[in-house]
């Protein structure tokens, strides 16, 4: 299930959205490091609570495709890489993009709400997490007719959820809020419906 075997080519055709978002995610990451245009990025684009209280809730949304360094960036961008591809699969273009954009947004506004004004945070990590939470919502759909699926994310999961309370300079409130909202939103459009579909397809290889 999340075993990559696709060649560039393939993959960028199968999951457009995600390799677009990844694109994107690199793209900026690169622009950031050029002297002058990087600093007016990360200057513009970070969301630092005092900035977003006085009126630049933009930064609620572009933080999200921001990164502090090649690790940062690297291993969202893996995670993204490795788990999106199921899930665009799965819910469809347009409601994947969903899930991983309020997802992250809602992550960003809980960092907002529940941090001091000091509170600077960057990063796609709560959007991954609004991934990892509608797969939540695919384990309570299939608990019954497909109890396999919950032996292979719930320990995702809780491993990710995990590392958030261990690992320090984590942003803690993006990370439970893009869980729960990708759960809820995985809820809504994961329907009995489309997950028969996608394991049929499943089932015969596609």
């Amino acid at each position: 299930m999340f075993s990559r075997t696709e060649n560039f080519k393939q993959y960028t055709k199968y999951y457009p959205v995600v390799s677009t978002l990844i694109a994107a995610n690199l793209i900026i990451y690169v622009l950031t490091l050029i002297p002058g245009i990087g600093t007016i990025i990360r200057n513009y684009g970070i969301q630092v609570n005092y900035f977003v209280l006085t009126g630049e809730w933009w930064r609620i949304f572009s933080a999200m495709f921001l990164h502090a360094g090649f690790m940062h960036v690297l291993f969202n961008m893996f995670s993204l890489y490795l788990f999106g591809p199921e899930l665009e699969k799965i819910a469809g273009k347009a409601r994947f993009a969903t899930i991983y954009l309020i997802s992250g947004i809602v992550g960003n506004v809980a960092t907002y709400l529940f941090n001091d004004s000091s509170y600077a945070s960057l990063g796609a990590s709560g959007a991954i997490f609004g991934i990892f939470g509608a797969f939540g919502a695919l384990v309570y759909y299939t608990r019954h007719t497909m109890p396999m699926l919950r032996k292979l994310i719930l320990p995702i999961i809780v491993i990710s959820v995990i590392m958030t309370f261990l690992q320090s300079n984590v942003n803690i409130y993006a990370h439970l809020g893009g869980l729960v909202t990708g759960f809820l939103l995985g809820l809504v459009y994961l329907h009995p419906k489309r997950i028969i579909s996608w394991r049929k397809k499943m089932m015969a290889g596609k």
